[in-house]
């Protein structure tokens, strides 16, 4: 081998070193970082503690407390009766730092978050008048300035149109092909129901069985625990069911920052 051949070689071989020496820093850096409280995944026994707080079962009571307060305005305010309210509440602690695919998940310590369903019974040969009955209700918070606060379906244009079309007073307001309406939203809350007029019915679909309970980390709530869609059809004759949004109600940031309560 010449000199020049050696020398080649030998800055061949520094520049690979070189590299194999940056790689491994680089390793060392993520491994380091991944170590760090803020990167790492939320153990279940901090989930435990953080769910247990008392800022955490504060704002669970408020939240859970504020959604039922609605459905139940709707039993004293409507003519629907309010027979079953379900709760679903969970608390995940938050992933290891995500490098590449990043959803968001590894930015809190836990989040908490609960939804609340109601469901209630109704006479199938009435419905133009229950559906009146909650959309003067609506009427009524709009006119105090709370439109939305409570039971925010008012009665607007196609509301109308929807009471006299079950009253048998007009078409069906979706259209004259369109498939019998049974449903209103706001993005604050969703009411369905059975629908009543077509000659295919389409059914409120029953529970989903609860998942196991362990509280504070999970809770699944039936009341009363062994009722079911189809107890409430048989005793009234049809079913709405009132959907509220899954509700974050609490969550802390990596750093221990309380983000919502």
């Amino acid at each position: 081998m010449t000199t020049k051949q050696a020398q080649r070689a030998a800055a061949t071989l520094r520049d690979a070193v070189r590299r194999i020496f940056g790689i491994l820093s680089v390793l060392l850096i993520f491994a380091l970082t991944a170590c760090s409280s803020q990167n790492r995944a939320t153990s279940p026994k901090e989930v435990r503690r953080l769910a247990g707080s008392a800022q955490a079962e504060e704002s669970r009571h408020k939240a859970e407390k504020r959604l039922r307060s609605i459905a139940e305005a709707y039993g004293k305010e409507t003519p629907l009766t309010l027979a079953l309210v379900t709760v679903d509440d969970i608390c995940s602690g938050g992933q290891a730092k995500q490098w590449f695919f990043q959803d968001g998940k590894d930015q809190y310590k836990i989040r908490c978050a609960l939804r609340v369903t109601a469901y209630y019974g109704a006479d199938p040969h009435r419905i133009g008048d229950t559906l009146h009955g909650v959309f003067a209700a609506g009427d009524h918070y709009a006119s105090q300035g709370t439109a939305g606060a409570t039971i925010p379906f008012s009665h607007d244009s196609y509301r109308r149109r929807l009471v006299d079309y079950y009253r048998g007073h007009g078409p069906n307001p979706s259209g004259p092909d369109a498939q019998e309406p049974a449903q209103v939203f706001t993005p604050s809350q969703t009411l369905s129901w059975d629908t009543v007029r077509s000659s295919k019915k389409r059914l409120l679909q029953e529970l989903a069985p609860c998942m196991k309970g362990d509280p504070p980390v999970t809770r699944c709530l039936h009341e009363p625990a062994q009722k079911t869609v189809a107890e409430i059809r048989r005793q009234y004759g049809m079913v709405f069911k009132l959907e509220f949004p899954v509700v974050d109600y609490y969550q802390v940031s990596k750093k221990g920052e309380v983000l919502i309560s």
